[in-house]
């Protein structure tokens, strides 16, 4: 009974507190607000703050048109609580438990980024390189290491697994290639990167980390790849050293033509040509070349779909892309590279004699990548990145089918 009588003496005091009469609480906000540009913060503490240490209270208040409200936060969930024309009633305040949904997708797009396991686990001097890299969004490294396991897959014997030795070396250095590429675009696109929603807030155009650091990294970076590299015979040294051309001019090409996403496929795909050369030590074009160009086209699918998110941006900075080269007939497009690439599979495997699980691998692939191109609502910027991100399971199928028809030759 005791505790049930400061309970309510409690709610009493804070309700007081807060707003003893409407219109005096609104004169007070009122006059804040005009006595202050920026957004005033008020803190209120509660009675029960010694027993209930999470029940401190952070009210923030701002302007917006002729309306004040107020954000509190409770142990760290936020419950909105408007005041309006001076009026405080239930019915007038939206506590949520959870963020809203269209600020989840401005967050997911826009500059207002979740925290990932980077913020959550790495000391704070490594986060940035850790972003730099991308590490939290592994798909980029999953697209550059699918072409290389096909390949490899490709290369081994009939009746034959293909060599895990390879696979790893490969699937580290596709981790290297690809941060290294990610940190050329950001010092390249760092005067472009401020100007769109989306990427302000990498490392460097963010001034998390400066250029100079970003070079250093690169460095660290292309050194780790060039020990992979010197792993694999001499024919396949020369093949890899002379992609490092595309992986340096890829990020330039925007500025250009409206074919980025094309470069980028001959770039991100030129482990088709040597996981199949590091393996057998020469190159087999009746095996590789459509293997490679399947991988192209493939590309033009899904980074097409992925520019959709900022073609607003791309025009305003005055950048191009086949999202914009395409506009209104994207799909139709889409359609045709995709049928391409599912064609090039298949005269890759007729080359390399695979048997009929490939094909299945194929049909199986063909409708993961119809239901991507059918369904991807290219307005919605995080539909475009699911469907984007989905390309990983692409990529899967294709390995299977490969492994599978290989191994039951």
């Amino acid at each position: 009974m005791a505790f049930l009588g400061l309970f309510r003496v409690s709610r009493r005091l804070l309700r007081s507190s807060v707003s003893a009469t409407p219109s005096s609480s609104f004169a007070v906000l009122q006059s804040q607000h005009k006595s202050l540009s920026n957004p005033v913060t008020t803190h209120y503490s509660n009675p029960f703050t010694k027993c209930y240490p999470l029940c401190n209270y952070n009210y923030q208040v701002w302007s917006k048109g002729k309306e004040l409200h107020q954000e509190k936060f409770l142990g760290g969930v936020g419950w909105n609580y408007r005041l309006v024309g001076g009026m405080s009633s239930s019915s007038s305040s939206v506590m949520e438990g959870k963020p809203k949904k269209d600020d989840k997708e401005k967050s997911d797009g826009g500059g207002v980024k979740e925290a990932s396991w980077i913020d959550l686990y790495l000391p704070e001097e490594v986060r940035g390189y850790a972003k730099l890299a991308r590490l939290d969004k592994p798909i980029g490294t999953w697209l550059l290491a699918w072409p290389c396991m096909w390949s490899i897959a490709l290369a081994a014997d009939p009746g034959s697994l293909p060599s895990f030795k390879y696979m790893a070396l490969f699937g580290c250095g596709a981790l290297l290639l690809r941060g290294a590429g990610c940190t050329i675009n950001d010092l390249l696109d760092q005067d472009i990167d401020t100007k769109v929603d989306r990427t302000k807030l990498r490392p460097i155009a963010s001034g998390l980390l400066t250029p100079f650091q970003g070079i250093q990294f690169l460095g660290l970076q292309l050194l780790l790849g060039l020990g992979i590299l010197l792993q694999l015979n001499n024919y396949s040294r020369v093949l890899g050293a002379s992609s490092l051309l595309l992986v340096f001019s890829y990020p330039l090409m925007k500025r250009f033509t409206f074919w980025p996403q094309a470069f980028l496929g001959l770039t991100i795909n030129w482990g088709a040509l040597l996981g199949w050369t590091a393996v057998k030590g020469s190159i087999d074009p009746a095996v590789v070349l459509p293997l490679y160009l399947s991988g192209v086209c493939w590309t033009l699918v899904y980074d097409t779909i992925y520019a959709h998110q900022d073609k607003e941006d791309d025009v305003k900075v005055g950048v191009k892309s086949t999202a914009l080269r395409f506009g209104d007939n994207t799909k139709l497009w889409l359609t045709g590279f995709g049928t391409a690439s599912m064609g090039f599979l298949a005269l890759s495997g007729l080359s390399a004699d695979l048997g009929w699980q490939y094909y299945a691998s194929l049909a199986a692939a063909s409708g993961q990548l119809g239901w991507q191109i059918g369904t991807a609502d290219l307005s919605s910027g995080p539909d475009c990145s699911r469907k984007f991100v989905s390309n990983k399971w692409f990529g899967a199928i294709i390995f299977s089918g490969v492994v599978l028809g290989r191994s039951f030759q």
